[in-house]
């Protein structure tokens, strides 16, 4: 089975600032549906769970039917379910595009 590494394997916490955070947005073609800073945002793919963290390396995955658990910065764990989104993460800015209303 291919295991996607964890986004602590990718990036050690000694490379993190400590106060860096993720800007996270939820788009769809017609509205932004949602944006926050976060800690993380985590999720399953077709390879397993991943995390994205801040420093995480650059990401693209396709989830389907599961929950997407966004971890803003003021400590409110946020959970969200699309038929189908693509999460894609560079540079700390984690853009999550769906076409498809919330379950």
């Amino acid at each position: 089975m291919l295991t996607t590494p964890s986004s602590t394997d990718l990036v050690p916490s000694s490379n993190r600032m400590p106060n860096e955070l993720l800007n996270v947005r939820i788009v769809t073609p017609r509205q932004l549906i949602f944006q926050a800073e976060a800690y993380s945002v985590s999720s399953v793919n077709y390879a397993g769970k991943f995390d994205i963290l801040p420093g995480h390396a650059n990401f693209v995955t396709i989830v389907e039917n599961k929950t997407i658990t966004v971890r803003t910065n003021d400590k409110r764990r946020l959970i969200f379910t699309f038929p189908v989104a693509i999460i894609y993460n560079t540079r700390n800015q984690v853009n999550i595009y769906t076409d498809i209303p919330q379950k």
